[in-house]
């Protein structure tokens, strides 16, 4: 997607996320996220935009620690939210193409890096505060989930940080439904390797439409939610191995 449009989503996902949180209060459990509490994920997404925001605006080119979660609860917290929100989407509005800053998976510029990224942090745990709430959730598009599923297949599981691992090499498809993207992860005792295409058969094949499987491979959604054919223990092993810390 083009780093403008990946901006806008950011900023619509991010008044949704603290809009669901009020609703749902700091004390409601979030179901998708086992052991958190509202407050919970408001401080960890809130600390991660004013830690992207630091990079870009500042232009740090190395590795900086996060910083402390803020201790502030209720209404407060929201608004801190919403700040650090606000501060992060005009960071990347106002940065320049070439902008100079550290990353951790590769993209075509740190700027693109930094918007998709925040992106799809943001639209992840907005998808945990309307778990927390209740009732509907909010879609997105379908280019927008096929994107998040490419970045999560081929940059977060294409570094050796993956824990998806298989002692005998197989081969997982995932197949969007609504879009023409198809991809193969390769899962062996290396790497897992993804390739953006349909390499012979597969041993197991994730179908449905992009946006279920990009909450499914995010473990947002059951497996039960898409169509899982062939060696569906393989399906499970990803459901098991592929958090990201």
């Amino acid at each position: 997607m083009e780093t403008a449009r990946l901006i806008e989503s950011l900023f619509h996902e991010g008044q949704l996320l603290a809009a669901a949180a009020a609703e749902a209060g700091p004390d409601a459990m979030v179901p998708t996220c086992p052991d958190w509490q509202v407050r919970d994920l408001l401080r960890h997404t809130g600390t991660v935009h004013r830690w992207a925001t630091g990079f870009i605006a500042e232009g740090h080119t190395e590795y900086r620690p996060f910083g402390e979660h803020s201790e502030l609860d209720g209404d407060e917290l929201v608004e801190w939210f919403r700040e650090g929100h606000g501060l992060l989407v005009a960071a990347l509005s106002e940065a320049p193409a070439d902008l100079q800053c550290w990353t951790f998976m590769p993209a075509p510029s740190p700027l693109a890096f930094w918007a998709r990224r925040q992106a799809h942090e943001t639209a992840i745990h907005r998808a945990d505060a309307e778990s927390a709430r209740g009732g509907k959730p909010s879609p997105v598009t379908a280019e927008f989930a096929a994107d998040g599923i490419a970045e999560l297949l081929t940059g977060f599981h294409g570094r050796s940080r993956s824990r998806v691992r298989s002692e005998a090499p197989r081969s997982l498809r995932v197949r969007p439904l609504d879009t023409d993207d198809v991809w193969t992860v390769w899962v062996s005792t290396d790497v897992p390797r993804t390739e953006p295409s349909e390499e012979g058969p597969a041993d197991c094949e994730l179908s449905g439409t992009a946006e279920q499987l990009y909450l499914t491979l995010w473990n947002r959604l059951p497996l039960s939610a898409v169509s899982v054919a062939g060696e569906a223990d393989l399906a499970q092993l990803w459901r098991e191995m592929s958090a990201i810390g």
